[in-house]
């Protein structure tokens, strides 16, 4: 049977219970302009190259919600060197969970963005 669900992710929804520290702190990640003057609750769609976006999503006005800590990565962010996105992440003081863990043709290590959640920076 035909599927009318394409196989593509388009857009990735992290939870976050302060917007404007978030989108500093993902903008800062990515090496992206932001102002946060043009910040708003409730979410702000951080441009990711091709198909897929990040929303960073602070509910609805009113609400703030409470992200739940989990241990695994909720998705990766590519790089090609995998030592300087390491040392760049470490400049940013940003809390690492893994140290840099290296296979033959594959490399990754984890962050906690500031609500908690798991974020993977990985080669390959």
């Amino acid at each position: 049977m035909r599927s009318p669900i394409i196989n593509q992710i388009n857009t990735i929804f992290v939870h976050v219970s302060d917007l404007k520290r978030s989108v500093e702190w993902y903008s800062n990640l990515l090496g992206l302009k932001y102002d946060l003057g043009n910040v708003a609750d409730p979410v702000y769609n951080i441009e990711i190259n091709h198909y897929t976006g990040l929303t960073l999503d602070a509910g609805p006005e009113g609400m703030s919600k409470q992200a739940k800590r989990n241990g695994y990565p909720l998705f990766n962010f590519h790089t090609n060197d995998i030592e300087a996105a390491f040392t760049f992440v470490e400049k940013m003081q940003a809390e690492i969970v893994s140290e840099v863990t290296r296979y033959d043709d594959f490399s990754f290590f984890t962050v906690r963005d500031p609500d908690g959640n798991v974020i993977m920076i990985c080669t390959g």
